[in-house]
Order: C-alpha cells, then structure tokens, then sequence
C-alpha cells in the first residue's frame, strides 16, 4: 500500500512539474482525460461548495423570527418546525424558477475554481434530485417539478468541471429512525457520540442507515456518477455505520474522491477542515478547507458578514502554500440565483485568478521557510511569492533560497520583465521590486532557481514590512495535553494550556539589528482572569497579566533590541495559575522606525 501511494505521489508530482512551460512558466490547464479525477482535484485546488435547498427560499426567518447563528441551513432544527409543516410550507413554497445551471457554472468558471459540490441531501432529509426511493424530493414535493442536480452534472461534464454531491448520511430530521429531532419523534438522541454510552437507540438508526441513506447514496452514485461525495457529522451515527456508507460509495465507485467527515480517517482521500477556517495547520497527506463567504453555509437574507475577496484571496494561497484546497461555500437564494454580493466576491477573485492561477494550480507547498510578507507556493524550480505585505522601500528579501535564482518577474506584468536579483547570503536573497504595489490584495512574484532545496531555517524577521507574525500553528509546543483548537474565528488559538510545564516558542533570525514592539493576543476564560505569563526574548522577559474578556485584540507587551542572527520568542506561565493560563492567538513584531 505505502510503495503505491509513493508510486502515485511521484506521478503526480510529474504531471503537476509538466504543467509548466516556457520561460515564464505559465500553468496549462492538463486534459482532462490524462488526468484521474483525484489528480484533477489536486491540481484545481480551488472549487465552489454550494448549501441550497428548500431553507433557502427561508432566508433564515421563519414566522417573523430569524435564525440566530447564521447557520440558515438549520432552520428546521432551530425552529423545531414539524416534518409535515416544513413539508408544506417550506419545502412546498421551494420554487426556484431563476435557476440556470450553465449560470451557475460560468461563475464558477469565472471564478479561477474548477469543481463543485453541492447539497443533494441536507440534514433536512429533504432530496434534491429526482428521487426514485422517496417522493420527499425536489421534483415531486415542490412546485419545480425539475432536477437541478441533473442540469448542474450535465453543465459542469459539458466545461470540464469535476461534479460532487455533498450527502449528510448520519443526521436526518425528517427520519424517524434519525436523529435530533425530538419534537415529532421524543427518543431520538441529541447529542454527539451518544452510542458511547448508550447503545438502546442503535437498532432504530441502523434501520435508518440502510433503508434511506445508503439506498439514496447507491442511487445518487447509479444516476449522476460524481466525482465527490461529500459526507458530513460523522458523529451523529455509530462508528460502523459510517464505516459502512464509506464502503458502499467506493464499492459503486472505487474512485470516487470521499473526504473525512464520512468515517474519519477510514478510507477517506482527503482531511476537511473545521467549519469557516481563518488559518490552516501543518496537515500531512491531501485536505480541504471549507470557508463561506459569509457566517452562514445557507443563504440568510439578514446576515451581513460578508468578506471582501481579498480575504478569500489571502485564505488560497495560504491554503495551496501548505498543500490544501480551498472550497469556497455561497448559499443561493431560493428562486434559484446566486446573491449579487455573493457574485461580486467570486468575481474578484476570479479577476486575480486571471493573472495569478498559474502560482495556484498544479502547484505543490512551500518547500522553505515560513515568509514574513506572506506566503510561498512551487512549481518545478519556480518559487511563487504571494506578497500580502508590500515592503516600504521596495525590496523583498525571501529567507531560506539556498540555491542560485536564475531570474524573478511578478505575474501582473505581460512582459515579463526580469527584476534584479541580489544574494544577501548563503540563506536569503533580495528581489528589488517597484517601490509602491503593483497589485492588491496580493501580488505575486515568480522566483526561477536552478532547483530548489526542501528545508526550514527560523523564519526571517523583515524591518520593511509592517509587522511579522509568530502565529501559534508555526510555534513548538511543549508539555501535555496542549492543542492547536481548530482554525475557524472562534477557535484559532491553542487550548488545554494547563501544566505549569506547558509552553511554546518560536526561531526567527534577523539580518541586522532590529528594535521590535511586541504584541500578544490571546482568549481567557473568566477563570484565567489575573493569571500571571511572560514573554522571553533571549535573556529578557516581559511579564503580562491575563484578562478576561480579551478577543482579537492585540496588547502590548514591550520593545526588545535584536542583534544580527538567530533568536528564540517563548511564551510560558510566570509562576502557577488557575483553570486555563489562557488562550494564545500570536505574537506580533512591529519594526521600529530609526
């Protein structure tokens, strides 16, 4: 098993080193048909996830009251609204008349992304397809009478576009053998991993795991043949009935491309990433992230939350820098047409895409140092500087190129006119740039080397940017129990500091003497109020004391002098404390200006 995996991983590496060519090293997008859908979805990195179905026409309101949470896709659950009731008048006033797949597929396309998945069965239990098992559908519950999930496969098979189904196979409100649903059915469990400790429910759901869910998995599989299938909250079913979904997918369809919420790790291609991430883990092997464009997966007509698509822009290249994909939900209305804010963000993107894919698609991760002005992607002997900060005086120093660089342009420019390249030293070298941004939000830089050589100095402290950040997900952890929490906008910090032995640290280095103001942010629960830290630099220590209530902001901690080479930051308890020290975000290095 381990010689076939090595065996693919080095294809693969060869198809994605041939998608470059010619001096500039301009990504081709490779044919379809010499490419395994795995292969495909790799090199794409980027696709559309799509929440949408009968709650959409909801809009997140129900009766004049809205969904609080943003999550408008459990409107039913939130509301405790009737199967019968949600049948009449939700899923019977679903009418998505607007709906055009070949739209929906051009602005996707637009978009840079090249796949999609899309709800064929939400926790609901209400079918999106033309179902032959249930009348509970989308053709014969509502007064569509069509099947988009049939039009979306035909219009991405027609442009190239890979096709996924997301399936929610463990949870079903409208079952009575499911689960969560306790006000038609009182029994049905409620909380997560309940067969743990209480097993009397087991028959009832594996009556519902093989005559609904895995019958509607094996007919969504016969009818539309996707390429993904998209499983979700593995812990609402026991563990062998999941296991069981898993092999009856891959039995249909030995290649289907299945991630990890369906049995966790087993038999799973690829890792998913919590809920609506902001930064990414070290992940070994294949994974996804699975942001939204706003709070909500489905679409809320009164959540606001929307990010710009530099932000989406700034989450890709995080996410190809560490070798992962980027699946970007939208939630479209419900009369079947994709939200004009919605449409602005992918379009913004897509006008970026339009220059810069090529440092995106068939690419693999950063192979050197962690970058202060961003991040880092590769293709073949081409490094790809994805800059999110723009040096003041126009001159980019990226730590960790070991090897001679043979030239360097940035991809906005169609001439690609070489930039001078200068060799700081055995580790770094400096690129001169145009002294104001060529491009926003982030502008890239292609680096051609003679080849490139894997490995992680210290990160390299920049004086010409507007701050470095020692994020937790690139610091050592030290002691038990201690735990990167997630990555979503609530979690993004570390937990389970509870040991006075617990602590962490970072190497960074610098080129020069530098003078730093350093800065802390972290979460506290109330039992952390007044517990005692400090931040070591070298010989120096700053003390601080934890308060409550703090949350993304950053307090200041001290200014510390640096001489030219390598440096350790550590953060650790200043003594013992109560409950959780507390709940570390980051450190952050703001040069000082002579």
């Amino acid at each position: 098993m381990k010689k076939n995996f090595l065996l693919f991983l080095f294809a693969l590496g060869g198809i994605i080193m041939s998608c470059t060519r010619g001096e500039g090293g301009t990504a081709s997008r490779p044919a379809a048909d010499t490419l395994s859908p795995l292969q495909r979805w790799q090199y794409e990195r980027f696709g559309m996830f799509i929440h949408w179905g009968p709650y959409s026409e909801a809009g997140g309101v129900w009766k004049g009251e809205t969904c609080h949470g943003f999550y408008a896709e459990h409107l039913m659950r939130h509301f405790q609204i009737p199967v019968e009731v949600y049948r009449k008048e939700v899923a019977g006033k679903f009418n998505p008349y607007k709906f055009n797949a070949e739209e929906w597929v051009r602005i996707l396309k637009n978009a840079g992304m090249g796949y999609m998945v899309i709800t064929a069965k939400h926790h609901d239990g209400f079918a999106m397809w033309d179902s032959d098992l249930t009348d509970y559908d989308i053709v014969d519950a509502t007064p569509f009478h069509r099947d988009p999930m049939k039009e979306l496969k035909e219009a991405c098979k027609k442009n190239g576009i890979l096709f996924g189904f997301y399936y929610s196979h463990a949870q079903d409100w409208a079952d009575p053998n499911g689960v969560r649903n306790t006000w038609d059915y009182p029994g049905q469990p409620t909380v997560k991993n309940w067969w743990k400790t209480d097993s009397s429910y087991y028959e009832r759901i594996k009556k519902y795991y093989y005559e609904k869910s895995i019958p509607q998995l094996i007919e969504l599989i016969k009818k539309y043949d996707p390429d993904i299938i998209w499983f979700d909250t593995k812990t609402w079913g026991p563990s062998d009935l999941n296991r069981a979904v898993v092999d009856t997918a891959l039995k249909y369809k030995p290649d289907l491309i299945i991630n990890s919420r369906g049995a966790g790790d087993y038999r799973a291609t690829y890792k998913s990433t919590n809920d609506k991430p902001v930064e990414f883990p070290y992940t070994q092997g294949l994974w996804e992230a699975i942001p939204s464009t706003n709070e909500s997966y489905g679409y809320h007509k009164f959540d606001h939350t929307h990010h710009p698509p530099g932000y989406f822009i700034e989450m890709l290249s995080k996410a190809a820098a560490k070798g992962g994909n980027l699946l970007l939900n939208v939630g479209p209305r419900g009369d079947g047409t994709i939200d004009i804010v919605d449409q602005g963000i992918l379009g913004g993107i897509g006008e970026w895409m339009a220059t810069n894919k090529e440092a995106i698609k068939g690419t693999s991760a950063n192979p050197i140092s962690s970058q202060s002005f961003g991040e880092i992607t590769r293709k073949g002997n081409i490094l790809y500087c994805h800059i999110f900060q723009w040096p003041r005086d126009g001159r980019l120093v990226i730590g960790g190129v070991t090897t001679p660089v043979k030239r360097a342009w940035l991809l906005i420019n169609p001439d690609k006119k070489d930039l001078p390249v200068k060799r700081l030293n055995k580790y770094d070298v400096e690129i001169t740039l145009p002294t104001y941004p060529q491009e926003r939000p982030v502008a890239v830089l292609a680096v051609e080397c003679e080849k490139i050589e894997p490995h992680r100095y210290p990160r390299l402290l920049l004086t010409n940017i507007e701050k470095n950040r020692l994020h937790v997900i690139d610091a050592k952890l030290h002691g038990k129990r201690l735990m990167y929490a997630g990555g979503n906008w609530r979690t993004d910090f570390l937990k389970n500091w509870l040991n006075e032995d617990n602590y962490v640290d970072w190497k960074v280095r610098n080129n020069k003497d530098a003078t730093f103001d350093i800065y802390i942010s972290y979460d506290a629960t109330p039992k952390s109020d007044g517990n005692r830290y400090q931040v070591i630099v070298g010989h120096e220590a700053f003390p601080g004391t934890v308060i409550q209530g703090i949350h993304h902001e950053h307090l200041y901690v001290g200014r510390v002098s640096l001489k030219k080479g390598e440096h350790t930051l550590t953060v650790k308890p200043a003594g013992k404390f109560h409950d959780e020290l507390f709940r570390l975000r980051d450190l952050v290095l703001v040069p000082v200006k002579k």
